[in-house]
């Protein structure tokens, strides 16, 4: 989406409107939205990790007011602001605990120290499940009543919505699907959590490249080689080029990661039964829009009717999402909206 992004105008805003903030380890994305999911601003800072948590806080807090400016909106305009974080968290009392991509960041009131800086009630939600919220409320799952979205990137994040429920579990690691258990073998691929056989070990951007290297390591003939000896870097994007132009090795890792992706899919529709699972992220091959992606969606889908029966495997939606990089910010202003109504309302 981030290529074809669409604002509207402050006039043709329904309020009211919501700010979201994607927290990510690189960059924090921040935009403004309206009561119907449509973005009226948008702008990106870094993250800039090693400056803390207060001082990232600080500038999450002025960026909302940034956004809000250059939506053309007067400073009181935004109701509440959602926030979207990575890591390990205490949903309830808005702390992040000990994410793994934001060094030092430990036990950091997070929640409580943006909405001071911005002056403005702030909902707090794992970034997976914001990202989910906005595929379900305005992206792909908008006509659905339940949902769950797998994001593909360096890792395999995951967002569960059931009504207009985000799945939290009980202790806030719900719906953390990339970890679901594929392998149980004694040679199982190590996850990067530190336990073996899980999703993301096999079907994520690092286990991809792993298993890729692992066939370079073991003298399997493909153009891949060529492309790396000149200078080029592996990662997924070398892989699909390589795989449309007909390497037989790249279209083998992309095919077996569809085949991983759709065993995830498996365990997800035996456990929920949602009317989607939907792919997105940044590691979905082109999507819908190049033939390759529409290859590895079909390979998710073949996966998926060999171990669903087959009035529920065809009742299930399997598709990519379609917010890309927007999901995100939107579905924490989703968030933020759904917690300015149960205020309102209570």
């Amino acid at each position: 989406m981030a290529e074809t992004r669409r604002f509207i105008a402050a006039a043709q805003a329904q309020a009211p409107l919501f700010a979201g903030i994607d927290l990510g380890g690189t960059s924090i994305k921040i935009g403004v939205v309206d009561d119907l999911g449509r973005p009226l601003s948008w702008l990106s800072i870094p993250t800039e990790i090693e400056k803390g948590a207060e001082d990232a806080s600080g500038r999450m807090g002025a960026g909302v007011h940034r956004a809000i400016r250059e939506a053309g909106l007067a400073p009181n305009a935004v109701s509440w602001v959602g926030l979207g974080s990575p890591g390990e968290m205490d949903i309830p009392s808005g702390m992040i605990l000990t994410p793994v991509n934001l060094t030092g960041w430990i036990d950091f009131p997070i929640r409580d120290r943006v909405s001071h800086h911005c002056g403005m009630p702030v909902a707090f939600e794992n970034d997976a499940n914001a990202a989910a919220y906005g595929e379900f409320w305005v992206g792909s799952g908008r006509d659905f009543q339940s949902m769950a979205l797998f994001t593909l990137g360096t890792g395999i994040g995951c967002g569960i919505i059931i009504g207009d429920v985000v799945v939290q579990g009980a202790h806030s690691h719900g719906g953390e699907s990339g970890h679901i258990v594929i392998d149980v073998s004694e040679c199982a691929r190590p996850c990067n959590c530190g336990h073996n056989g899980h999703l993301e070990a096999y079907a994520s951007a690092t286990g991809v490249i792993r298993r890729t290297q692992e066939a370079l390591n073991n003298g399997r003939a493909t153009s891949l080689s060529k492309r790396i000896a000149a200078g080029a870097e592996l990662t997924p994007k070398l892989l699909a080029d390589e795989a449309e132009t007909g390497d037989e090795l790249s279209l083998e890792i992309v095919l077996e990661t569809a085949r991983y992706m759709g065993i995830g899919a498996v365990n997800m529709i035996q456990i929920i039964e949602p009317d989607a699972v939907l792919l997105g992220g940044a590691m979905t091959f082109g999507g819908r829009e190049a033939a390759l992606g529409r290859r590895f969606l079909d390979r998710v889908k073949e996966e998926v009717r060999r171990h669903v029966r087959p009035a529920l495997a065809e009742k299930t939606v399997i598709d990519f999402a379609s917010l890309g990089g927007d999901a995100g910010y939107i579905g924490a202003a989703g968030v933020a909206r759904l917690a300015y109504r149960i205020k309102r309302s209570a």
